[in-house]
């Protein structure tokens, strides 16, 4: 398997590719601020297709994501997850990251 990087306009998109077939697929969103000289990436859109989850699939999508965004020198990364998502959480955490405060959201 193999993992892809893609340069999008603001973001890397990163897909997992297997014999030609795409397993799994994920954005990291590089974001500045003023507040930092360095920008931050942001997690999104973690998709690994039904048939392909429970292998590890997403795991070597996020770390290879984390890696991309240290060596753009990040100064950090958000993953996030809707709260009923415990799952999810818990993956997350077993991959170094940490629950930090609340995501407040209005769709429109």
């Amino acid at each position: 398997m193999e993992i892809r990087k893609e340069q999008k306009e603001n973001a890397i998109r990163l897909s997992a590719v297997e014999n030609g077939e795409e397993l799994g697929v994920m954005y990291l969103y590089l974001i500045r601020n003023d507040s930092h000289t360095e920008p931050y990436g942001l997690l999104e859109d973690v998709l690994v297709k039904e048939e392909h989850r429970k292998k590890g699939i997403g795991t070597m999508l996020v770390k290879e994501a984390l890696n991309e965004a240290k060596r753009l020198n990040c100064y950090k990364v958000i993953g996030t997850s809707r709260m009923e998502r415990e799952n999810v959480h818990a993956w997350y955490e077993k991959l170094g990251l940490k629950k930090h405060g609340f995501e407040f959201r209005i769709d429109l």
